[in-house]
């Protein structure tokens, strides 16, 4: 038996404004519910005694500190700007 329907695949889809197919429901019905298959084979999985993680691996916060520092100069910024006035990169108008 399905656990999912056609119906959800064509709403999904609508949802990611995709347009899909009778034939590609029907393929796409299959494969997500052979996924749902597998991902509730996991809980049979014994996973009593074990410390829940977040990831496999240890991380640990690999950034610098945030410090301030002084920019490059005005001067050099506008130089690659390709338009500018009054010390400001002009850009053109989003707004009506």
């Amino acid at each position: 038996m399905s656990r999912i329907s056609k119906e959800q695949v064509y709403h999904v889809a609508n949802l990611a404004r995709l347009d899909i197919k009778e034939q590609e429901a029907e393929k796409f019905t299959k494969q997500l519910d052979d996924i749902i298959n597998l991902a509730e084979l996991l809980n049979e999985v014994d996973t009593s005694g074990i410390k829940p993680t977040s990831h496999v691996l240890n991380i640990h916060n690999v950034m610098r500190e945030d410090e301030a520092e002084e920019g490059l100069p005005r001067e050099e910024v506008l130089k690659n700007a390709p338009d500018h006035k009054d010390g400001q990169i002009r850009v053109p108008s989003i707004m009506e």
